[in-house]
């Protein structure tokens, strides 16, 4: 069990964002993944261009991109960031699910994890707003930190142990 201190809690136990100032750049990166599953008509539909609101996958990834410059805004403790690149990918893992992979980059004094995440969630999110009118059933996760590169608590590799 790992048990390093909670850092978003000062002295008193009340939160507050962590004063990062004296943290050095460094490059920093972060994988999250996750998947959603639909209807296999809904998969092809997505794929021959079938939705009536436009091309999804498109859309998607706007989305998610837009999302992790803004994840600031709606996770209190996280600090705004300077994005380096940010890249969304899509997967067919069978005929009804799909695979969401979001790479995010910045060179700065802490992590990227909580934007990828936040990406990954809304491009499922997006991918379920655009395509509700046919498939109201599509099921959205898991959703999970793959991979982190840099910073002080160094790398970490998801471990497949975790139980989902």
């Amino acid at each position: 069990m790992n048990t390093a201190k909670l850092t978003h809690f000062n002295e008193q136990g009340r939160a507050h964002m962590v004063d990062v100032s004296e943290k050095t750049k460094t490059q920093r990166m972060a994988v999250a993944i996750s998947q959603i599953r639909m209807r296999s008509e809904t998969l092809s539909k997505i794929r021959e261009g079938g939705i009536g609101k436009g091309d999804v996958l498109a859309v998607a990834q706007v989305a998610g991109i837009m999302a992790a410059k803004k994840t600031a805004d709606i996770i209190p403790m996280c600090h705004t960031l300077s994005l380096t690149g940010v890249d969304i990918t899509f997967i067919e893992l069978d005929d009804e699910t799909l695979l969401i992979k979001v790479l995010v980059k910045t060179t700065g004094v802490t992590g990227v994890e909580m934007e990828a995440l936040t990406a990954a969630q809304v491009v499922g999110l997006t991918i379920y707003d655009m395509c509700k009118a046919i498939d109201k059933g599509m099921i959205l996760g898991p959703t999970y930190l793959e991979q982190k590169n840099g910073g002080k608590s160094g790398d970490y590799y998801h471990n497949e142990t975790h139980s989902m």
